[in-house]
């Protein structure tokens, strides 16, 4: 399986070949970024997957709150070359889980816990989010999982 960096890279030659400017540009500038963070710091990093993910989720939701502003002081046209874009981006995301699909997560970590000896209570709270947090990871609200969570051990 490829990686998402490994995919941008791919996608930004082809946006190229095709002359697509707006999804090339939008690639270069969430490669440009991913750069930036790996070798920005003191130490060089390698950012994984999730970190990809968690850097374009960002990235999307600040040019749909880009757009919003744009579209409040009536510039339409801004506006929609920031959907444009919030829209390429959401593309290399992974597609959302519904609710019940996270519950079923949370019920069979809770039940792998159960069945590994250990005895739930709320104070299990941070080992069952563990365990969840690494399937939903940025498919599902955070703070959402939390109060399932919760829900389930109580």
């Amino acid at each position: 399986m490829e990686n998402l960096k490994t995919r941008l890279r791919d996608d930004m030659k082809t946006h190229l070949k095709a002359g697509n400017k707006v999804a090339l540009t939008t690639v270069r500038n969430l490669i440009g970024e991913i750069n930036t963070r790996e070798k920005g710091g003191k130490t060089p990093i390698e950012l994984d997957d999730a970190a990809v993910i968690a850097l374009l989720q960002k990235e999307a939701a600040r040019r749909r709150e880009t757009a919003q502003t744009y579209t409040d002081a009536g510039a339409a046209d801004r506006a929609a070359a920031e959907s444009a874009e919030a829209e390429i981006i959401e593309a290399y995301l992974p597609s959302p889980l519904d609710a019940a699909a996270v519950q079923g997560i949370i019920d069979s970590a809770v039940a792998s816990l159960k069945a590994d000896g250990v005895e739930l209570s709320m104070r299990s709270m941070g080992a069952v989010m563990k365990l969840v947090s690494a399937e939903v990871a940025g498919r599902f609200d955070g703070k959402s999982v939390s109060d399932m969570v919760r829900a389930s051990l109580a």
